[in-house]
């Protein structure tokens, strides 16, 4: 069987490094919001070429602290696509804001700069891009909608880490950039955590306070704030992993260019789209089929792992059905009707990805 990620693989070439780490971890008793925490935040604001960096609980916590740090609240509205994990729109909805979806691009999966724009409305305080499957948002687009009505811009680059722009990293972009270390995201870890990026002093500082119960000192809380710390056990792992993010991300992009190669000329299969000034790092690597679910079915049969990001858009979902009611958003549901996910991660061997070719092509022709 060829999975669709493996984790085990990754950890072993750096597996003396992580024990010695996390040894020095359990003999130090500090465990949460320790010296790995601090110095992992100055590692990646330096990589990423963020100001500041935040680390917290959870790709979730990350999008929640943002909002709440901005304000969103009650009475407001945000809009993002559709077509990505609950967690987007969750976020929103946990401040007693709205989510409001617009359509996405037919190409990217990205949310629409068109579509968007068209959905702004006078309760409308900020957008939500997210930079899907490792692919950027047409950020150049979504800045300029958002300084013609003065919006927030915050991006989710929960599946985007080293992913760039015009040359500048995704997560530098917005107001704030939240990222996730769910362990099958191209910077992982071996359990929950999450991070915020910002430009803002103001901002950061009031992240650092939120996700510490709303207090910068022992038994003093000036804030109504959470309990979303980074631990020091994630931080040892990610510390690790985040020297060698661009050889994971290159490793991916091999991978990708291999199945494009491949899979590009078979008759109604639509590959990843890849525009100028863009660097897609692949979190997944997606394709359109007209019979999705028979060619998910035979590549299982045949032993290749597949996937399904997303079979239902969140404008369908029960969950957001009052916020949600009368959007109409075609692209979305066609995407959704039609995506599949193949097989991706660095460590993938040449033999695996041929097997998975042949796959993919027998169950297309027959």
């Amino acid at each position: 069987m060829i999975p669709m990620l493996d984790l085990t693989a990754q950890l072993a070439e750096m597996r003396e490094a992580i024990d010695a780490g996390l040894r020095d971890v359990l003999d130090s008793g500090r465990f949460v919001l320790g010296p790995n925490v601090t110095a992992f935040e100055e590692e990646v604001a330096r990589y990423l070429g963020a100001s500041h960096a935040v680390g917290c609980a959870s790709g979730t916590d990350a999008l929640h602290l943002a909002l709440a740090g901005l304000g969103i609240g009650p009475g407001d509205e945000v809009i993002t696509t559709p077509f990505t994990f609950a967690a987007t729109a969750e976020a929103i909805s946990y401040l007693g804001a709205r989510p409001v979806f617009a359509d996405i691009d037919p190409r990217t999966f990205n949310i629409d700069p068109d579509c968007m724009e068209a959905a702004v409305g006078p309760a409308t305080r900020a957008v939500l891009p997210v930079h899907l499957f490792g692919q950027p948002a047409a950020m150049e687009a979504v800045e300029a909608v958002a300084d013609r009505h003065g919006l927030y811009v915050v991006e989710d680059c929960a599946q985007s880490f080293g992913a760039t722009r015009g040359g500048r990293q995704t997560g530098t972009m917005g107001v704030a950039g939240c990222f996730s270390f769910f362990p099958s995201k191209n910077l992982g870890g071996c359990g929950d955590g999450g991070l915020i990026t910002t430009g803002s002093d103001a901002l950061a500082a009031t992240l650092r306070q939120l996700r510490n119960h709303g207090s910068r000192e022992y038994a003093y809380h000036e804030m109504l704030g959470y309990n979303s710390r980074l631990d020091e056990i994630q931080a040892v792992i990610l510390r690790e992993k985040l020297k060698r993010i661009d050889a994971y991300n290159a490793s991916r992009r091999r991978v990708a260019q291999r199945y494009t190669q491949a899979l590009a000329e078979l008759p109604d299969v639509v590959t990843p789209f890849e525009g100028a000034g863009g660097v897609h790092v692949y979190h997944q690597y997606t394709v359109l089929l007209p019979d999705r679910d028979a060619v998910a079915q035979a590549l299982r049969e045949a032993g290749v792992g597949c996937a399904v990001y997303y079979p239902r858009p969140l404008h369908r979902q029960p969950v957001f059905a009052a916020a949600a009611a009368s959007a109409e958003l075609p692209v979305a549901e066609d995407v959704a009707s039609r995506c599949l996910s193949l097989p991706i991660f660095p460590e993938l061997t040449d033999t695996q990805i041929d097997a998975v070719i042949r796959a993919v092509r027998a169950a297309v022709l027959g």
